[in-house]
């Protein structure tokens, strides 16, 4: 309480107001006193003036000696001052003779005889030292008095402007509460005055304030976590163009932190003038904008909203599109592919069965290799669509998969047993490096796609490897982050793949050579099927290789 300003300013106030007023007081009643004191003097003076009148007549009509003491002792029993004049002859009889001393006093005039017969004039004065003496005495009681007086006057005071800052410091204290956000603080005042009101007033204030704090609060969180959980990013703008907010996703295309760049300008952060240009107009025009731009070597399709009411402002909204043009662009070239790998095998199917009709069919020296023709286009379309129909079941997880422990070696074996009369046949050497000390190396895959991967990448070793190469596969136990795999390669010593092509061999109906894959009989979906299964069974497909120097497939799986 004594360190609060306001208790000591109306403290301090009080207590001048109550001195002021006991100071105008005292004043007044000094006065007051002063006034009846010499009021009594005054008609003291009179009544004795009065009373001596007949004496003072006596001498005045005839000053004997002996009037003229009787007059004195009148005079000195009483403490006055008396002086008669006669009108006779002017004559005076002073009582006593001279004043002793400078004393103020208080005089009184009376005519003495008639009208008809005047005497003279009596003059009566006593000194006013009594009132004096009587104000004396009050200041007196005044000063024992004060002491007392003023303590009361401080208690009083005290206790009056305590029971006012009191209410104000309890509701000071929790407005500084709440501007912390302590919205359940309450203010307790006991008063019933204006000043128990307002703290109830202050009361229900807090408790709908912090309602409406945590209402806030809750559709926050609500925003930020559907703004943070969206894959679009999010970027509101104000009429300056300085970012507000920015979510997560806008962070990661953008590359920049979301808190960090809030109230910085837009183009410092996105240096992209397209966009800047977009969201100007939008802010300008209160009209929504579209467009495309690249960034980072993607494709973002950006939708900018005006904010609506003042201040304006914009809302940002970019979509990733580079994989749905990706996948757009796949779209196109697997139509173009497929009509392309389909048109072939039906227009020498078409051509051949159209020379048939045409007479053919009655030549028996020739009919035969129509015939054939007919048989090993039809062979390459059944092939080519079993490879799209096996290629769409993996991709839209159709393809039902029996996960087991499947032993490597048995799968090579397997598929070694199938391929090697083709490769004695261009006589290319089959060979194995099976890992040292760990023969029964098992992987998790289904069975059946294990054989598939290896009989994919085997046959187009087989194919790409000129007479006298060599085909070889190995495998090995390996640790990718910490987590058993198991490393499968098959390496040729064909002609290799130029490195800019690389990136693309696993890309559906993709030839490096595309006269010859067609020759080889390929349907250019095998690898595609390699590394779509891979993927399935939670491994992983590369490929390396050097001019002149082959090729080498590495399939990764998890370890059994």
């Amino acid at each position: 309480m004594l360190r609060s300003r306001l208790f000591w300013k109306l403290f301090l106030g009080f207590t001048l107001v109550n001195l002021v007023a006991t100071a105008a007081l005292v004043a007044a009643t000094r006065s007051w006193r002063q006034d009846e004191a010499t009021a009594l003097v005054r008609a003291e003076v009179r009544t004795a003036a009065l009373l001596l009148a007949d004496a003072a007549s006596d001498w005045a009509r005839e000053p004997t000696p002996a009037r003229a003491d009787a007059l004195r002792l009148l005079v000195e029993r009483a403490g006055l001052e008396v002086r008669v004049r006669r009108d006779a002859n002017g004559e005076q009889l002073r009582v006593p003779a001279e004043k002793t001393d400078g004393r103020e006093r208080t005089q009184a005039r009376l005519r003495l005889g008639t009208d008809q017969q005047p005497l003279g004039d009596l003059w009566v004065e006593k000194p006013t030292e009594n009132v004096s003496v009587m104000l004396a005495r009050m200041w007196a009681r005044y000063a024992a008095y004060v002491p007392f007086v003023g303590l009361a006057m401080v208690a009083a005071g005290y206790g009056v402007v305590a029971h006012l800052v009191g209410p104000v410091r309890s509701l000071n204290r929790a407005a500084v509460a709440m501007a912390s956000g302590a919205y359940r603080q309450r203010a307790f005042v006991a008063n019933r005055d204006e000043l128990g009101a307002l703290a109830n007033s202050f009361n229900r204030m807090s408790e709908e304030l912090g309602q409406r704090l945590s209402q806030l609060q809750e559709s926050d969180r609500r925003q930020a976590t559907v703004l943070g959980g969206m894959i679009e990013g999010v970027v509101a703008v104000d009429e300056r163009q300085r970012v507000l907010f920015a979510n997560d996703a806008a962070g990661k295309l953008f590359h920049f932190i979301p808190v960090e760049v809030e109230r910085r300008p837009l183009l410092e952060v996105v240096r992209n003038h397209a966009l800047h240009q977009a969201v100007k107009t939008a802010i300008a025009t209160r009209t929504p904008q579209r467009l495309e731009i690249e960034w980072d070597e993607r494709i973002l399709s950006v939708q900018v909203t005006p904010l609506v009411g003042e201040p304006a402002g914009a809302v940002v909204v970019l979509h990733d599109t580079t994989e749905l043009r990706r996948l757009e662009n796949l779209r196109r070239d697997f139509v173009a592919n497929v009509s392309h790998e389909l048109k072939t095998p039906l227009s020498t199917i078409k051509a051949n069965a159209e020379t048939l009709l045409l007479g053919a069919v009655d030549d028996k020296v020739h009919r035969t290799k129509f015939l054939e023709g007919i048989g090993a286009q039809s062979e390459r379309l059944e092939a080519l669509i079993q490879d799209m129909l096996t290629l769409a079941r993996i991709e839209s997880a159709q393809q039902p998969f029996d996960i087991a422990s499947v032993l490597v070696a048995q799968a090579v074996a397997s598929c070694l047993l199938d391929y090697r009369p083709r490769a004695e046949a261009k006589e290319i050497a089959l060979t194995t490096v099976e890992p040292a000390g760990s023969p029964n190396l098992k992987v998790r895959a289904d069975r059946n796609g294990l054989q598939v991967i290896l009989s994919n990448l085997v046959d187009n070793a087989i194919k790409y490897t000129p007479s006298g190469g060599q085909v070889r596969i190995a495998w090995e136990s390996v640790a990718v982050n910490d987590v058993a795999m198991v490393r499968i390669e098959v390496a040729d010593t064909g002609n290799g793949i130029p490195e800019e092509k690389l990136a693309r061999v696993f890309e559906r109906f993709y030839r490096i050579d595309e006269a010859r894959s067609r020759e080889l009989g390929g349907t250019g979906l095998g690898l595609s099927i390699v590394k779509h299964l891979t993927q399935s069974f939670g491994g992983d497909v590369a490929v390396t290789s050097r001019p002149n120097e082959g090729a080498v497939f590495v399939v990764t799986l998890p370890g059994a």
